[in-house]
């Protein structure tokens, strides 16, 4: 079952060894593991963006409120 949360402050992720990248302010859905979290969102309309960024920095994001789950929506 997909979880989905809310960026709703500056979050960005680091493709490779580019340049970080902002991930818009907006629904995603979120997919969590043990190190890493993934993040998708729609980037345009019928164009899907995949991110991915270790699991401390999108506990950090939570923490300071740069991302917040919906509705209930955090994992157990």
């Amino acid at each position: 079952m997909p979880t989905f949360a809310q960026v709703t402050g500056a979050v960005t992720f680091t493709p490779g060894d580019g340049v970080p990248q902002p991930i818009p302010a907006g629904r995603v859905e979120v997919q969590l593991s043990d190190d890493s979290a993934t993040l998708s969102w729609e980037a345009d309309p019928g164009v899907a963006a995949v991110a991915a960024m270790p699991r401390t920095q999108f506990d950090e994001h939570l923490a300071h409120g740069r991302i917040r789950w919906l509705q209930d929506a955090s994992p157990a």
